[in-house]
């Protein structure tokens, strides 16, 4: 049994096991009920505000986010806005790039046309050009062609009409009147003869050409030799058969050139283009037809005068290469005179030297017999001053009183 006391009244009753249990169930469910009650009431309020905290909180956190939201949206607005400046900018700078690029293309498309037209105009005036210098290129040709065909008929009637004799004789002539013709006007100052000195070996050739300039220098020498034949010669001689025998008389008559003009061999293109240099066989040496003889000696002796200044300065360092030599061998002259002079006269003073020497002895010997003769002169003098009547009256009584007896008297 249990004892439950009343709390108001004070009265104690006894309950059993099951009363006991069910008031005690009675009491903890209404206790229970109250104090859930009471805790429910509590979390409902707590509840509201922890919910009004939260709502302040995320209406805070809405409010900031929104702000950041509008920030956003206006610093994207003021982006948007660039860029769109932007694109207004680059749309004005590519415009303006197109039509710059385009005013370009334009002025150089311009330029370029303008550069066609100047070419095709320039091309068609050197096609005229061209036309121009064909034209009168193929009509200096013919008018060449037609020289060359009147020369060689000229020639061909010429030697026709002749001798053998007369046909080399005959050449030379028509040289020498070639060269007579202008001798006045272009070589003024030339030689131009036949070579009539029949040199030692028995030969001599056609023609001599020589000129000097103002100063009397020879700058250029050449020795001409003529040759022709008729048609009809049963022997043809070659060109070649010449060379030695001018080049013996070049040289014999110290001619610095040697130039064949010659009419052999027609047929050969060789002689027959123009000047031939046969300087391969022999040093100097020229073969030509005659139409090119004038040519032949203007163009030598133009060579010539260009390289006579050079020559002049070369025979200006040759003398004083040889100026030089005569300094030196005046020099070694003046050394070789002057040692043998030296030595001779170095000879002689020794010789001098030794009869010094000599002289030198023997007036130290006189010296030293002055020396003692004035030391026996002074002291014959210091004798002399030291002579008295007393010291001479020593050993001399008589003699004493005699001078005593002078004095007591002159007193």
């Amino acid at each position: 049994m249990h004892e439950i006391k009343c709390p108001k009244c004070g009265e104690v009753f006894q309950v059993d096991e099951s009363g006991y249990a069910q008031l005690l169930s009675q009491v903890r469910d209404e206790a229970f009920e109250e104090e859930l009650h009471k805790r429910a009431e509590a979390l409902e309020l707590k509840s509201k505000g922890d919910l009004k905290i939260a709502q302040m909180e995320q209406e805070k956190s809405f409010n900031e986010v929104l702000n950041d939201k509008d920030k956003a949206l206006a610093d994207k607005e003021v982006e948007i806005q660039q860029l769109k400046n932007q694109i207004a900018m680059n749309d004005s700078e590519k415009k303006l790039a197109v039509s710059d690029a385009l005013r370009d293309k334009e002025k150089e498309i311009a330029d370029r046309d303008a550069k066609i037209i100047a070419l095709n105009a320039k091309l068609k005036n050197q096609e005229t050009e061209s036309s121009l210098k064909e034209k009168t290129l193929e009509e200096n040709y013919k008018n060449q062609l037609k020289v060359k065909e009147e020369q060689i008929n000229y020639y061909k009637d010429f030697k026709a009409r002749q001798s053998t004799k007369m046909v080399g004789e005959s050449l030379e002539q028509h040289c020498q009147i070639q060269f007579n013709s202008i001798r006045t006007s272009a070589f003024p100052n030339a030689y131009f003869e036949k070579d009539n000195e029949v040199s030692t070996s028995g030969s001599k050739g056609d023609f001599i050409f020589r000129e000097a300039d103002e100063e009397g220098t020879e700058f250029i020498s050449i020795m001409f030799e003529m040759k022709n034949e008729m048609d009809t010669t049963a022997s043809k001689h070659k060109n070649e058969d010449f060379f030695k025998e001018l080049d013996k008389d070049r040289q014999e008559k110290g001619c610095e050139y040697a130039v064949l003009v010659s009419l052999l061999e027609s047929d050969n293109e060789l002689y027959n283009n123009g000047i031939v240099d046969v300087s391969y066989k022999y040093p100097k040496m020229y073969v030509i037809r005659p139409q090119f003889f004038i040519p032949m000696i203007t163009l030598l002796r133009n060579a010539a005068r260009n390289s006579l200044r050079y020559q002049k300065e070369l025979q200006v360092v040759r003398n004083q290469q040889l100026d030089l030599v005569n300094f030196e061998s005046n020099m070694q002259e003046f050394k070789d005179a002057f040692g043998r002079n030296y030595r001779i006269a170095s000879e002689k003073f020794q010789t001098a030297i030794e009869e010094i020497d000599k002289t030198i002895d023997h007036l130290e010997k006189v010296k030293a017999a002055l020396k003692s003769s004035e030391n026996n002169l002074r002291l014959a003098n210091d004798k002399a001053d030291d002579l008295s009547i007393k010291k001479l009256t020593k050993n001399a009584p008589s003699v004493r009183q005699m001078f005593d007896d002078l004095k007591e008297e002159g007193e």
